[in-house]
């Protein structure tokens, strides 16, 4: 980042080795901001196998980072809900920024990517097609469970019955969203609501989930929204060097 704005980025499928996957992604940054790592002052590794990153200076928490992005985002946010491939979180926050509560849901796929992945896969379009489904939808399924293997099976019985697929990709969407609210019954969410990681993009669950929890959220749209765990890494590591933060940077 430079001057709070992203100078350059890359999203890559993950390798089996996270340090592998980290390796890769950076060579593809600094090629793309035409730097050298020995330029860069100071670099905060997170995620899966954050540990592992030989040169990260200071390993963070996807929590920490998730919930700092969400402030720069929107400087008044209380809770941020991070659906990613792999897990769904919830953080709730007090009115300065720090952490309070957090929850994770890591133990099933259904409420993570992981399950619009192959919901889509099923139905036959991109991801991006499925989140736009549900502003088509005019009578939506519904599936009888969030199980990921039960809900496969119930899309497929709606294919073959020959249910609108838009009316099929919105229950896809509810499934997804009743399943990720569910979180808010251990951490109950404060306003302002950000939404981040990959699933931020689907407009349909983030519509879903407004009407279950009763409030406005808003989707990560100020960057990609499957970066802002490493923009909160970026932006810690920068307080990190400058030893003060910057309100809204």
């Amino acid at each position: 980042m430079e001057d709070g704005r992203i100078r350059a980025s890359a999203i890559i499928k993950s390798r089996p080795i996270p340090a592998d996957s980290a390796s890769a992604v950076i060579e593809d940054v600094l090629r793309a901001a035409a730097l050298k790592l020995d330029k860069i002052a100071f670099t905060v590794g997170t995620g899966y196998g954050r540990d592992k990153m030989p040169f990260a200076d200071k390993a963070v928490s996807e929590i920490q980072c998730h919930a700092r992005a969400a402030r720069w985002f929107v400087p008044g946010a209380r809770t941020v809900i991070d659906i990613g491939g792999q897990d769904a979180k919830e953080i709730l926050m007090d009115p300065d920024g720090s952490i309070l509560q957090f929850v994770t849901n890591d133990k099933c796929a259904a409420g993570t990517g992981r399950f619009l992945e192959v919901m889509a896969k099923v139905l036959g379009v991109s991801l991006t097609e499925l989140g736009a489904m549900s502003r088509r939808a005019r009578a939506p399924v519904v599936l009888a469970s969030t199980c990921t293997v039960w809900a496969q099976a119930d899309v497929i019985q709606y294919i073959h019955s020959g249910k609108d697929p838009a009316d099929i990709g919105a229950g896809i969407d509810s499934a997804m969203a009743k399943r990720v609210a569910t979180l808010a019954g251990s951490v109950k969410p404060a306003p302002e609501i950000c939404l981040t990681g990959g699933v931020a993009k689907n407009q349909g669950v983030a519509m879903v989930l407004e009407r279950l929890l009763g409030m406005k959220v808003a989707p990560f749209r100020k960057a990609d929204p499957q970066l802002a765990g490493a923009i909160g890494a970026a932006l810690l590591a920068r307080e990190a060097v400058s030893g003060s933060r910057q309100a809204g940077i």
